[in-house]
């Protein structure tokens, strides 16, 4: 994979609106965001050309959504791209990418949900993305960011070095729902829910593999494009998954899996961790799909998985690096990411 370069104090970044266009239907909360980034992190905010239109244009929009990410990436004086947040239609892009522009241009892209569809753009051009949070959400956290997320953001984008072990939040997580465009809520610290550590369902031994993955929901729009990674592609890839705030039913959370085993591409895989599903709906009932399909039905007793992870649709979250070798060790119960996923 061809890594960009890390982040440094001072340096200009560009928010995007790849899927839905929130970051103009509610400006307040765009404005909170873009404040937050400045001063946790010292980096200079700038929109893409489009990035701030309504919801409605962005929609109508697909190409100039493609357009102004091409664009970001050809600027020089750009060193990351952070998307807004996510949606449920930047698979309308594709048409549009250009995936040699992507690999002659490297740069951070971080950004969750729909924006895996960018972040298997970014993929199939071998180039590392992050798989994090955007300018909406973790970074416009009400009442200010979580400390778990600064820390990560800091580790992650401003280092070349390797993170290695990754801890589970502490500080307890939260999805409540305090809606955007009543600015009284933004001074208000959403009500946060102890975290009992993730949950290591199972696995005997330590393994290793390139981290690729996304939004559960988002990667069946992926299936039969020329962005879906085949069955061998996956052999030794550590797998993350998260669903996303509309909570798949367990039954179809079930039935997928079950793709997954039937095209071989649990059985390539190392290993597998998930994301804390949104209000932790339905944990349970996923973490029970998961010991029927793979350990049950398809016999995968030594493959490790993780689940309640902090990463996904509820805050604070880690970033995950595509392509990136990490590692799990289920008796010392630690996750770590064992390469740099950033160069000087």
């Amino acid at each position: 994979m061809i890594k960009p370069k890390k982040l440094k104090q001072g340096d200009k970044v560009a928010t995007i609106s790849l899927s839905w266009g929130g970051a103009g239907e509610i400006p307040s909360r765009y404005e909170i965001g873009k404040r937050q980034i400045y001063d946790n992190f010292g980096l200079e905010v700038f929109e893409t050309k489009n990035a701030l239109k309504s919801a409605k244009w962005i929609y109508e929009n697909p190409k100039a959504r493609a357009e102004d990410l091409m664009e970001a990436l050809e600027d020089n004086s750009i060193k990351a791209i952070i998307s807004n947040i996510g949606g449920d239609d930047s698979i309308r892009i594709l048409p549009f990418i250009d995936f040699d522009v992507i690999k002659r241009n490297p740069k951070i892209f971080i950004g969750f949900s729909d924006s895996t569809v960018a972040h298997f753009c970014f993929y199939k051009a071998g180039v590392t993305s992050f798989y994090g949070t955007s300018t909406l959400v973790g970074f416009a956290e009400n009442n200010g960011m979580h400390n778990y997320q600064i820390s990560d953001i800091k580790n992650t984008l401003f280092s070349n070095g390797v993170r290695n072990e990754i801890k589970p939040n502490i500080e307890g997580w939260t999805s409540e729902r305090l809606e955007w465009n009543n600015p009284k809520n933004q001074k208000k610290s959403r009500q946060l829910t102890k975290s009992n550590g993730w949950n290591f369902l199972q696995g005997f031994k330590t393994v290793s593999g390139e981290l690729l993955g996304g939004c559960f929901d988002v990667l069946e729009t992926l299936k039969d494009t020329k962005l879906w990674v085949s069955p061998s592609e996956w052999q030794g890839k550590i797998m993350f998954l998260e669903t996303s705030e509309a909570t798949i039913l367990p039954h179809y959370f079930l039935w997928i899996l079950r793709n997954y085993v039937a095209s071989g591409i649990m059985h390539n895989i190392n290993g597998l961790i998930i994301g804390r599903p949104y209000d932790n709906k339905y944990i349970k009932e996923y973490e029970n799909a998961l010991i029927q399909v793979i350990r049950n039905e398809a016999g995968l007793t030594d493959l490790p998985i993780i689940t309640e992870m902090d990463f996904g649709h509820t805050c604070p979250t880690f970033t995950i690096p595509y392509g990136i070798k990490a590692e799990i060790d289920p008796i010392n119960k630690t996750f770590s990411i064992v390469e740099n996923a950033l160069v000087n």
